[in-house]
């Protein structure tokens, strides 16, 4: 599992042999059942997760105890309530396997010390979370901005597996709308 974690680390950072094997001891391999929910409301997340494969997503309960599913992500990437991962406070988000997952995980002291010995890995961890940032300021901006057609078209354009993988329920949440409301969408796109 670590040889798909070290080709994506060294895509575009130069990692030492050296480093490559602190990435080796700091990654704990994972595996985890379709629908096991592996960070919980309330806790501070402990880990920060590489998706080998399978389908992840964040999801909190609004105040009618309705999921509603913030941020759904596949491989190659790094999963986990950033926020509170990094401030080490308490999430008011759940992350669940929406599949089988493979993943590989490390915590924010194995994180940290990796960070500390290894350069590439520091620039590796601040390119990770700047992507991060990019990717809300990009989403926020299509929900203001998209209409949910385009929006839903646009999810199929950037992640073409979504829909043989994920619930229709997920997919209408993260996109802001109800699961009606994508039916008809969908619907439409096919007729």
């Amino acid at each position: 599992m670590h040889d798909k974690l070290l080709q994506y680390i060294q895509l575009e950072h130069d990692f030492t042999p050296e480093d490559i094997e602190a990435v080796k001891n700091c990654f704990e391999p994972v595996k985890f059942l379709k629908n096991t929910v592996i960070e919980k409301e309330g806790e501070v997340p402990v880990y920060l997760y590489y998706i080998v494969s399978g389908y992840l997503r964040l999801f909190y309960l609004d105040q009618k105890g309705n999921q509603i599913t913030t941020h759904i992500n596949c491989p190659p990437g790094f999963f986990t309530s950033y926020t509170h991962f990094i401030n080490g406070t308490r999430s008011q988000d759940h992350v669940e396997c929406i599949t089988d997952c493979e993943l590989l995980r490390i915590s924010k002291l194995n994180l940290d010390h990796l960070i500390d010995i290894s350069q590439a890995m520091k620039n590796f961890s601040i390119s990770v979370f700047r992507q991060s940032i990019i990717y809300n300021e990009n989403r926020s901006r299509e929900l203001s901005a998209l209409t949910a057609e385009q929006r839903y078209l646009k999810l199929l354009e950037d992640y073409p597996g979504i829909i043989q993988n994920v619930p229709i329920q997920y997919i209408a949440s993260f996109l802001g709308m109800k699961p009606e409301s994508l039916s008809r969408i969908r619907r439409k796109i096919i007729n």
